[in-house]
């Protein structure tokens, strides 16, 4: 097994003894998280393409970080946390997308930010639904920024804030990797 499937089982892992610890069924939270129950099922057997949002939402409801699902390290710190330019953890989730952690030793966390870099392709973005609000800030490249039946394209300095409850996505829409900041308080 590759180091990246062997991580991603891992958080599968962490996802299914969290559920279980809590007396909570595959059903029950299939349907908390609006998905079909063979994908949740699919989530803690390979913990591949679980979406951040899902990560959040699970961590939120039994009462850990994000970070210790992803890593299975507990958070720490609760005054700040400083992250330098190119130091946040990494977070790999869907090919062609790079995510880093920018307070993955926060404790108590009430938003989740990270900074993600994806890569140029024509694919149509990936489309999740979260509670909560979110917001998006691009740094370098062009972002397409489907939210609902609309898109929006972001160069570096735009930002959108938006209710992810409606189905939404980012892809890459310009020739070189486009990275942007995303904050999701749920």
């Amino acid at each position: 097994m590759a180091k990246g499937e062997k991580e991603m089982r891992e958080i599968g892992m962490r996802i299914e003894g969290l559920r279980e610890a809590c007396d909570v069924t595959r059903e029950e939270m299939a349907e908390e998280l609006e998905v079909s129950l063979e994908k949740y099922t699919r989530w803690e057997e390979t913990g591949a393409d679980v979406p951040i949002s899902a990560i959040y939402h699970i961590a939120c409801k039994f009462g850990v970080e994000f970070t210790e699902i992803l890593t299975g390290t507990a958070a720490k710190l609760d005054t700040f946390q400083l992250v330098r330019k190119g130091q946040g953890r990494e977070v790999e989730r869907y090919p062609g997308y790079h995510f880093e952690d920018l307070a993955y030793h926060y404790a108590g966390k009430i938003m989740q930010p990270l900074e993600v870099t994806i890569d140029p392709s024509d694919a149509p973005a990936k489309l999740v639904t979260h509670t909560g609000q979110e917001f998006n800030l691009v740094l370098e490249g062009s972002v397409m920024v489907v939210w609902g039946d609309r898109e929006f394209i972001l160069n570096p300095g735009d930002s959108i804030y938006f209710n992810p409850q409606i189905p939404h996505g980012q892809r890459c829409a310009s020739d070189v990797p486009c990275k942007f900041v995303t904050v999701i308080a749920e």
